[in-house]
């Protein structure tokens, strides 16, 4: 427990904190990964050359701190972060390590003004921090060991399939190796996949979306392709999974997390918006919701054109089948032999003004994912259509989980 005295100079030093907070974030994560270079595994390092895993954990730190009174107003963001946790196999022995690091580096960068009382309370403050994480991934862990066909940490699974959907992305579908069931996930989901990186010298982890819904037998992830074989590349993991990763190779994957996923217990109307790959976890809300009839579903998709648009033909014939799913597409650059009307019913950007009458629906849920731009122009669409907050929901991978 933190006394007020505690907490009273951790937010007053807060503002100090956040005006040098990429400074300090940046030689920590310098400091850290040069004495335990092991941990290069874990983190995701093109985040780290390009400085948005600093960014991230500043913001962090300082949300933390502008709440320390009230920890409970962060608790979906600390259960998103322990999902994520669990899902890299992060460790409770990481845990001081990573405190050591952050703690000296607050003293590195704040020099003299970083007075033992304030390294103190920061101390205590960072192992409140620690022990509620701790505790979350701990109970998640012993949750998804307990379910039928779950496992901790890392499991071979065998690539069987491999099938592209697009110019972009392609599915890999994915079969233990031990031959055993799969726990079954909520749609939305995500897994974590490791791959050595031969150039890099390390394993990198990539989480990805599951993209079908549960069978028991089997997972479904579908990766863009987002850059070339140079590892300094954006891409470099899901190039990896597109050019070497084979019909027959063997992976290791992490069990399904992630707070990200649609009710399927409800009957309210289900509005489904994407950008992009971000279509993926979409597909298996959709092909899981519709396994019970009557539910009213709108599925709202933007895409460059269709050489892009993946699982179009797969969209177009569950609208067919199914008389409560509607899909309103739209391309911003549609190629001459694209047919408005038929793989597409609108030119331009998504824009939900154009098709509020269609896609606002009475007491629906609305679940929002692709590129952070993309999500934050619809979550403030809807919320400007008088739609709650509690019924927007949305998912960000990658470093940005305080984003503003």
């Amino acid at each position: 427990m933190l006394t007020q005295k505690t907490k009273d100079t951790v937010k007053a030093t807060a503002p100090v904190l956040a005006e040098h907070g990429y400074d300090i974030i940046k030689h920590f994560y310098r400091s850290m990964l040069s004495a335990h270079p092991e941990l290069k595994n874990t983190f995701n390092m093109r985040h780290q050359e390009r400085g948005e895993q600093q960014q991230a954990l500043a913001r962090a730190v300082y949300a933390y701190a502008a709440n320390i009174e009230d920890p409970q107003s962060l608790e979906a963001v600390l259960k998103n972060i322990a999902h994520k946790h669990v899902s890299l196999d992060v460790r409770a022995d990481q845990y001081p390590i990573v405190g050591e690091h952050l703690l000296a580096a607050i003293k590195a960068v704040l020099g003299n003004a970083a007075t033992d009382d304030i390294i103190s309370a920061w101390a205590q403050a960072y192992g409140n921090l620690a022990d509620i994480l701790m505790g979350v991934e701990s109970q998640l862990r012993e949750e998804t060991d307990d379910k039928p066909g779950g496992w901790v940490g890392w499991r071979d699974f065998v690539v069987r399939a491999k099938q592209p959907e697009s110019d972009v992305i392609t599915s890999f579908v994915l079969e233990p190796a031990d031959g055993k069931p799969v726990m079954d996930f909520e749609p939305g989901q995500y897994i974590s996949v490791a791959l050595q990186v031969p150039r890099l010298g390390l394993q990198q982890i990539r989480q990805y979306s599951l993209s079908e819904a549960p069978n028991g037998r089997s997972y479904r992830i579908s990766v863009k392709r987002e850059g070339g074989m140079d590892p300094d590349s954006a891409g470099y993991v899901s190039t990896l999974l597109h050019e070497q990763v084979q019909v027959g190779d063997t992976i290791k994957v992490s069990a399904p997390h992630g707070t990200f996923y649609v009710d399927v217990n409800a009957s309210t109307p289900v509005v489904l918006i994407s950008g992009g790959v971000g279509l993926t976890p979409m597909i298996s809300m959709l092909n899981r919701i519709l396994q019970s009839p009557g539910r009213d579903v709108v599925f709202v998709h933007g895409a460059r054109n269709s050489a892009v648009h993946a699982m179009k033909d797969h969209l177009r014939e569950t609208a067919r089948q199914h008389p409560h799913f509607k899909t309103l597409i739209f391309y911003n650059e549609p190629l001459p032999e694209d047919q408005q009307g038929r793989d597409y019913d609108y030119s331009g950007l998504v824009d939900l003004k154009l098709i509020e009458g269609k896609a606002l629906l009475p007491e629906a849920d609305y679940y929002i994912c692709g590129p952070i731009p993309f999500m934050r122009m619809q979550h403030d669409a809807l919320l400007a259509k008088g739609i709650k907050e509690p019924r927007v929901h949305y998912e960000v991978f990658g470093p940005d989980l305080f984003a503003e």
